[in-house]
């Protein structure tokens, strides 16, 4: 008797190690199910290392950026069109790790829990899916940079659309080049710039500065300031300035990127309150695309105990500030949208090969960055920038807002990182854009131009 009942308890363990078993596996398949399918070696989707069993992904406009046809993985029939849009569409061996080919493999190859990738075996290839980028306004950008290194976006600041987002150096996946990995023209090729580059901000860093001073100095618009070409903190080494500006007040010292008194600004305001801008402007968070895709965070801290020169050189946009082009580009359209900043996409639309459409959870959202009242505020100081600085005649009938940004990074200029950063006050063309080209010299006179070809192009497309 006591026998039996040894070999009964023996047998309840064994079923609930089966059952309790077989619940982690459905939980594994559940929880980890795409991941399982996506492995390399699953020649239903790849082969020699490639994706194949993607559906097609097009543009906005329809046009085919990326398809399977016949088992094997073809791309758009532009050789500047698979440039401008190979960071991302991506790369063929998932290499570029922004892309929508690596992020929603599993979407795109038609995967589900209870079919698998059934859609491969029955059609040949998974899910298409529409982007909201335009292929057009992408190639006028990447001929704009011109091979130089650095990145373009623009995005739709009330849907949170983006329309263009291209990173150089680029090259073709239908001719990759053989010392891809070695060649110093291609240092950091499979990085997108926008979203995860860590850039020196510069003068556009005078932008978070102004919001703070707008926020916690009640009489800055009433003051004067003095520029002799330089600020000497009363401890640290002395700021230099572009020029010599004499007397002049908050408005004229955005526009011409006044360092004297923006340094001066910065070190009265203190690090407590520069801090706590720039967290609430998403400095140190990552931005989300489509929510799905994060960016690089970003670097700004300052101590408490930061001397005077550090506390103004970094609110000058100098210092060991590091951010993302995105994270600008989430800013600036904040201010052009009254103060919210509205969540980013790429994804338009997922279907499959039956032509229905899938859910895909997009966020769709707005966030308050800053006050409306200061938003309108340095809309105004920006539109000021373009037309008494920049010359409303280099961006015709744009109605520009913009900051130029030209930040030093060693001792020679032409080893500076230009920025041009801003937005269009136009209910008809409401976009936002950020341009950043390395080794460029002036922001204004580099990424300027490259900004107006490309706003010029949304509008005629418009």
């Amino acid at each position: 008797m006591k026998m039996i009942t040894k070999r009964g308890i023996f047998l309840w363990i064994l079923s609930a190690l089966f059952v309790a078993g077989l619940v982690f596996l459905t939980v594994s398949l559940v929880s980890n199910g795409d991941e399982w399918v996506m492995k390399r070696f699953n020649h239903h989707v790849y082969s020699d290392g490639e994706l194949i069993g993607a559906g097609t992904i097009y543009d906005t406009d329809g046009d085919v950026l990326a398809q399977t046809v016949d088992g094997e993985r073809k791309y758009s029939d532009s050789k500047t069109t698979r440039k401008s849009t190979l960071h991302t569409v991506g790369d063929p061996k998932n290499f570029i790790s922004t892309g929508v080919q690596s992020v929603y493999d599993a979407k795109l190859t038609g995967y589900n829990l209870l079919f698998g990738v059934y859609n491969i075996e029955r059609y040949g290839k998974g899910n298409d899916m529409k982007l909201t980028i335009d292929r057009d306004i992408c190639d006028v950008a990447y001929k704009a940079l011109d091979g130089r290194k650095g990145t373009v976006g623009v995005v739709n600041y009330k849907t949170g659309d983006i329309l263009c987002m291209v990173s150089s150096p680029s090259y073709d996946v239908y001719d990759v080049p053989s010392d891809i990995d070695t060649n110093p023209d291609y240092e950091g090729v499979y990085i997108n710039r926008l979203l995860t580059a860590h850039y020196v901000p510069g003068s556009t860093f005078k932008i978070v500065t102004a919001i703070c001073a707008i926020e916690n100095m009640p009489d800055v618009f009433d003051r004067e300031w003095k520029c002799d070409g330089e600020y000497q903190p009363e401890e640290g080494v002395a700021i230099k300035c572009n020029a010599t500006h004499g007397k002049i007040n908050f408005k004229e010292a955005l526009a011409k990127s006044c360092n004297s008194v923006f340094a001066q600004i910065a070190i009265e305001l203190g690090p407590s309150k520069l801090n706590e801008t720039a967290k609430e402007l998403g400095i140190g968070t990552p931005v989300s695309i489509s929510g799905s895709i994060n960016s690089f965070g970003g670097n700004f801290a300052l101590k408490k105990n930061a001397g005077d020169d550090i506390v103004g050189w970094t609110g000058i946009g100098q210092g060991e500030t590091r951010i993302a082009p995105v994270t600008m580009l989430r800013i600036v359209s904040a201010i052009a949208n009254d103060g919210k900043a509205t969540s980013f996409n790429i994804v338009d639309n997922l279907a499959n090969q039956a032509g229905k459409a899938l859910n895909i959870t997009l966020p769709n959202n707005q966030v308050e960055l800053l006050s409306s009242d200061t938003a309108s505020k340095m809309k105004d100081m920006l539109r000021y920038n373009v037309e008494n600085q920049y010359g409303d005649y280099n961006y015709e009938g744009l109605n520009l807002c913009a900051k130029s940004g030209t930040a030093q990074i060693d001792e020679v200029d032409a080893h500076n990182i230009a920025w041009f950063t801003g937005f269009m006050n136009d209910s008809e063309h409401p976009y936002a854009f950020v341009v950043v080209i390395e080794n460029g010299n002036s922001g204004s006179q580099t990424a300027g131009p490259v900004a107006n070809k490309i706003l010029q192009a949304v509008v005629d497309k418009d």
